[in-house]
């Protein structure tokens, strides 16, 4: 379900950096073992932080997701509570 610049396939336990976005619109860029995950406002400030991030992570490749990401970090606004 992703459209792969190098070999998502290849290696099952390498790292994948995947670029795109949830149902809210967001672009998302997120590693396939939960060790990173960022949220921009636009595909390319996505892509320019996958690109950036992806040497922190040996032999990973950058994909484009064809399917809608789950944030792992909710970004519903955190309420007060009353004291």
């Amino acid at each position: 379900m992703i459209e792969s610049l190098g070999n998502a396939e290849s290696d099952q336990h390498g790292s994948v950096l995947y670029v795109g976005q949830d149902r809210a619109g967001h672009w998302l860029v997120q590693e396939n073992h939960g060790l990173l995950e960022g949220r921009f406002i636009s595909r390319d400030a996505a892509w320019r932080f996958a690109r950036s991030e992806v040497h922190g992570f040996p032999g990973a490749v950058i994909a484009l997701a064809t399917e809608w990401l789950v944030p792992a970090i909710p970004f519903e606004p955190v309420l007060e509570r009353a004291a």
